[in-house]
């Protein structure tokens, strides 16, 4: 039983040992709960007055003071600060997966960016899940590959993917955490396709630039409409 519930059916009992009351009571228009119920308490308390002098004043306290409302919050804590102090703050990364192949791709592809930079390839990533034209893991997407090769080069590189920098790694797991738990991704509109300024694809042509962070510039592939 909800809270508000509870509530209400301590105030019908309250009101009944007061002396049965017998009210009619119409529902309100109002979206706010608590604006309904304060219309309809008043409807009463002008109605009943005589019985509702028997209760008591903390008794009427209680009736008239709505429960207390608890937001929801999401996993990823603190507002998105690309830095040290933010990522600290971030719950303690759960091993699984799909995290370490998202971490993987952060730490071969960006290890070497600042923290604004690894989230951006984590959110090409989790773009590319999103989208249709992708494998619907974080795993199908770092490890797609196609006749010419692998969408990530460190995936067949064929060196062996070593974790060599555990510094690095911690801050590639967390950042992959904060990301797949919920936090925001604001740095590259949506972004599916990114590479280095040393090389020019010709497929970068075609895309629509989002952003440059760092070393890698970031591009979504152009809407399709009826008439392409």
């Amino acid at each position: 039983m909800s809270v508000l519930k509870c509530w209400t059916g301590s105030m019908v009992m309250l009101l009944g040992l007061a002396g049965g009351l017998h009210a009619e009571m119409t529902v309100s228009q109002s979206n706010d709960p608590t604006a309904a119920i304060s219309m309809n308490l008043s409807a009463l308390l002008g109605q009943e007055k005589a019985a509702l002098g028997a209760v008591s004043g903390s008794q009427l306290t209680s009736l008239v003071t709505p429960p207390a409302v608890t937001a929801k919050r999401s996993k990823s804590t603190g507002k998105m600060g690309y830095d040290a102090a933010w990522l600290a703050s971030q719950p303690a990364p759960k091993a699984g997966p799909e995290l370490e192949c998202l971490a993987s791709a952060i730490y071969f592809e960006a290890r070497g960016e600042g923290i604004k930079g690894q989230a951006a390839v984590a959110e090409v990533i989790l773009n590319r899940v999103d989208s249709a034209q992708f494998p619907r893991s974080i795993c199908g997407v770092v490890h797609q590959s196609n006749g010419r090769g692998c969408q990530f080069s460190y995936v067949c590189d064929g060196r062996a993917d070593r974790i060599r920098d555990r510094g690095a790694w911690v801050v590639a797991t967390r950042i992959a955490s904060a990301l797949m738990d919920g936090a925001p991704r604001a740095l590259t509109s949506g972004a599916t396709y990114f590479h280095t300024p040393a090389v020019r694809p010709s497929w970068s042509r075609r895309f629509e630039r989002t952003a440059q962070i760092g070393r890698h510039i970031f591009y979504r592939a152009p809407i399709q409409t009826a008439m392409n």
